[in-house]
């Protein structure tokens, strides 16, 4: 049976303002229970039911209400640290408490509602020593981040104290994690230790198989008193519980060139990519919905040979930026290099035709819809070309042609779309005001 670790030992200065440093952090009340008694009934809903609390200030607070758990219908124990041990140093004792090969944890200050079984599943799956649920959050420029390559592996850590002169991923760790055992082996002895930091870093050194779990459920920090307000607003919205990917979800796709960036033909530089207008108040119309927004590109200067991967990648991660700078992010990002009439140089054969992702297929929609558990007669397809609306149409989804970019007038397909919009902020409030 997998166990479940939370680190509770936070003292919550700023939170004193209600916690008035009578109670721990973690047993701050939010809508009007203890944060880590939500917690324990997400776990408990996901079937994790043998818990350990690490505690240290005011952890008697926490004992006295949880007991053993046996009113809950979980099973609790403590260590308890006499000096605090940091992220990481009370892996030295818990090696002896934790009874199978791996265990999910977490920090105290979370409030979440995620799917652990698919998480679980990722990381088995990829072999992983440590998997990191890692997610886009509305301020990556003052975030640390992490770098993952095209199998979700992750190569760096990205702090947010360097000079950042360069485009980057919306990529943060947030505090959730699948661990085997023998990470505790990276603490041999009981001492301060950050678990990022001393012991991931480490293992990643040591060429540990270390995972990034992309996910667009919610998991929050609330560590401050904002953060509180803001999700105590989420669950009145019932944003929540929708985003946990065992409910279907629904899903606005967009297409890049020309509908959320100006239309320049073919962009392969960098410099030649501009936001529209009007696609951050678009953005975070969707982010607010509680809607994935997801984007999907060809990308045909890659099989051109105008550039590589990585010039197409880097242009999403100036969009990346861009969107994070203004506090509005992407769920993900999925682009075809192929061409209909021009195979890619034969050393590089993956990306020669015949290809199954190239829009008008749905080879990338049917990818992110398997991936994010999407209800595609739920979603839509915003672009600006007929391509793109047979795309959605072809997928069974609605669609949203923007007058924007080349405003339909590719005419490849003689297709008519559900809505006509002026661009796609204008789609967005439609969509939005009809479902």
């Amino acid at each position: 049976m997998m166990q479940a670790v939370i680190m509770a030992g936070g003292k919550g200065t700023r939170l004193a303002a209600l916690t008035k440093d009578e109670i721990p952090k973690p047993m701050v009340p939010v809508a009007g229970k203890p944060l880590l008694l939500w917690q324990v009934e997400r776990l408990k809903e996901n079937g994790i039911t043998d818990i350990i609390m690490v505690i240290g200030h005011l952890g008697d607070k926490i004992k006295e209400y949880f007991g053993d758990g046996e009113k809950f219908g979980v099973s609790i124990r403590y260590f308890e640290e006499t000096e605090p041990l940091g992220t990481a140093g009370s892996f030295y004792y818990l090696k002896d408490m934790i009874h199978g090969d791996r265990f999910v944890m977490m920090s105290g200050d979370l409030f979440f509602d995620i799917d652990f079984q698919r998480m679980i599943h990722f990381h088995e799956e990829k072999g992983a020593v440590a998997t990191l649920f890692v997610h886009p959050n509305g301020h990556p420029f003052d975030s640390d981040l992490l770098v993952l390559d095209h199998d979700d592996k992750i190569t760096a850590f990205d702090s947010k104290h360097n000079v950042r002169d360069y485009w980057y991923e919306n990529c943060v760790n947030a505090g959730i994690f699948v661990f085997e055992k023998k990470i505790c082996d990276y603490v041999p002895e009981p001492v301060k230790r950050n678990l990022e930091n001393d012991v991931i870093k480490g293992m990643l050194e040591a060429g540990e198989p270390i995972y990034g779990y992309c996910s667009p459920e919610y998991v929050k920090d609330v560590g401050t008193v904002d953060r509180v307000n803001q999700t105590l607003a989420d669950i009145e919205r019932g944003v929540i519980a929708g985003k946990c990917l065992k409910n279907k979800q629904r899903c606005i796709f967009m297409d890049r060139d020309g509908t959320i960036n100006q239309y320049k033909g073919l962009v392969y530089k960098e410099e030649d990519f501009t936001l529209e207008d009007c696609t951050v108040d678009a953005i975070r119309k969707i982010n607010q919905s509680g809607r994935l927004g997801i984007v999907i590109t060809n990308q045909p200067v890659v099989a051109r040979g105008l550039c590589g991967i990585e010039d197409v990648e880097n242009i999403h991660k100036k969009m990346e930026t861009l969107l994070g700078k203004e506090g509005v992010f992407l769920d993900d990002v999925f682009y075809c290099p192929h061409h209909p009439d021009k195979g890619y140089p034969e050393e590089n054969p993956a990306y020669k035709i015949p290809c199954e992702c190239r829009k008008p297929k749905t080879g990338m929609i049917q990818k992110a819809a398997e991936r994010y558990n999407i209800d595609l007669s739920g979603s839509w397809m915003i672009g600006d070309t007929t391509m793109d609306i047979q795309t959605g149409i072809n997928a069974g989804m609605r669609t949203a042609l923007v007058l924007t970019g080349e405003a339909g007038n590719d005419k490849k397909y003689d297709v008519k779309p559900d809505l006509v919009c002026k661009d796609l902020l204008d789609a967005v409030e439609k969509i939005l005001q009809i479902d």
